[in-house]
């Protein structure tokens, strides 16, 4: 980035480490935020300053949160219904099937899914957590809601097999997503209807 002056350099840079954010990109981002006021661009430092700071992982659940627990996890009573827990392989997911709007029981966030080609076993991701909240003796079901790819699927039939000898019901999501799709990217139509058509693994 010779061509241009260090400070738009240096920010073009940084923005271009982010997901999905090429060269093009972070070049027009950084103008962007060279035209904006001094009061938006502090704002914008602020907020990320702020997420880095303030945002930590639920001790129960795994979501981010401001406040430990989490939001949902705090839910309990009010609704939500402890006896299911999803289990998702992000936090960003929990925001795609709250948006479905017909889930009411809690979440677990794996961070990850079981990827050996990665070098990620089970013990690389949230799993051990889990184990440990099923114990409690208060879920009745388990729904996998792992992304439907390969490294997805491994980890679904492997959760099945750790927690079907401890009684508890293991259901696997629909595959109303598509194969090698995101959660995030779905629809709400589609997360409802994947939910309903989950079966017994």
């Amino acid at each position: 980035m010779q061509e241009y002056i260090e400070p738009v350099a240096k920010l073009v840079h940084e923005l271009s480490k982010l997901p999905g954010v090429g060269g093009k990109s972070a070049l027009r981002l950084a103008f962007h935020i060279i035209h904006m006021s001094e009061e938006d661009a502090r704002l914008l430092s602020d907020a990320i300053v702020s997420v880095k700071e303030d945002v930590s992982y639920c001790s129960v659940c795994g979501n981010i949160t401001d406040r430990d627990p989490c939001v949902i996890c705090r839910k309990q009573g009010t609704g939500r219904d402890p006896s299911v827990i999803c289990v998702v392989e992000k936090a960003r997911d929990i925001m795609s099937m709250e948006r479905a709007r017909n889930y009411q029981g809690l979440y677990h966030v794996l961070h990850g899914t079981i990827s050996p080609m990665d070098g990620i076993g089970p013990e690389d991701i949230n799993i051990k957590s889990l184990i440990t909240r099923l114990s409690g003796g208060e879920t009745e079901e388990v729904i996998l809601a792992t992304n439907p790819d390969i490294e997805g699927e491994a980890t679904a039939v492997y959760l099945a097999r750790l927690i079907k000898p401890m009684g508890i019901k293991v259901s696997r999501i629909a595959h109303g997503l598509p194969v090698g799709g995101d959660l995030e990217y779905a629809d709400e139509v589609t997360l409802q209807k994947a939910l309903e058509g989950r079966r017994e693994m």
